[in-house]
């Protein structure tokens, strides 16, 4: 496992090379994985994983990220067991009381994408009470993906196009379509993070990923670090985006 030196000269590099990008996107995979190694209930591996979440929350404000979205609670996962749904939701309403002060001495700013009413209404209260707490911080935007499915997305924002007398059906362009997306407001990912090694990106920002970067990892989320989030971003440095453009245009390079 990387040392500390080996994080602050890859963060060093990253900061040198001066392109950033804008909005990082992960899909946090792995828990369960990460405690059956050991010998453990699942529910271990997502108490485990808040310490990767404090840890990369803390690395992407150390370097200026504008955003860093999470995908927290798929629609999918309400299919699990109802025990470790209950508990799920029992550590995410802990975790936000509990990390709140520290996001505030951060300058983090929270912000969530989902279908937020599904969630208990214990945790709805507390996720207002965050937001609320936090929204005048000036750093870094972190959006929880709660509730949250890529396809469910699409079709409550054309319902909510539906609706929208003010909008023309001759006149529905992908602008307009982005302004009923949940993500309203939060600039598309240049850069999309998988851990545990998995390759697909299980109905996770469809819209929004279409020019994304895509970095896989082998490390199971709870182990997982700013260090890993700086490797990251190194690859995605090396990368030439060229949306469909020519090779060889070097202003496109790593840019958003």
């Amino acid at each position: 496992m990387p040392g500390l030196d080996d994080e602050r000269a890859l963060r060093a590099e990253i900061l040198a090379r001066g392109i950033l990008p804008r909005h990082v996107a992960v899909i946090m995979d792995g828990n369960g994985r990460w405690a059956e190694k050991r010998g453990l209930p699942r529910i271990a591996g997502h108490h485990a994983a808040v310490e990767a979440v404090r840890d990369t929350v803390q690395g992407a404000g150390e370097i200026g990220l504008e955003v860093l979205t999470l995908y927290t609670f798929s629609i999918e996962n309400w299919n699990r067991p109802k025990d470790e749904v209950d508990a799920l939701m029992a550590l995410l309403d802990g975790t936000l009381r509990n990390e709140s002060l520290e996001l505030m001495e951060n300058n983090v700013r929270l912000e969530t994408i989902g279908r937020i009413e599904d969630l208990p209404r214990e945790v709805q209260e507390t996720l207002e009470w965050s937001r609320e707490r936090l929204s005048r911080n000036t750093g870094l935007r972190l959006v929880l993906a709660l509730s949250y499915g890529g396809r469910a997305e699409l079709a409550d924002a054309v319902r909510a196009l539906l609706a929208d007398r003010r909008v023309a059906i001759d006149s529905l362009d992908e602008a307009t379509l982005e302004a009923h997306l949940y993500t309203k407001g939060v600039p598309d990912p240049d850069l999309l993070i998988r851990t545990s090694g998995e390759m697909r990106i299980s109905n996770f920002l469809l819209w929004q990923l279409a020019y994304s970067e895509l970095w896989f990892t082998e490390v199971l989320w709870p182990d997982f670090r700013r260090v890993d989030l700086y490797q990251g971003i190194r690859e995605y440095q090396e990368r030439e985006r060229r949306f469909g453009r020519v090779r060889g245009n070097t202003s496109l390079k790593a840019t958003s």
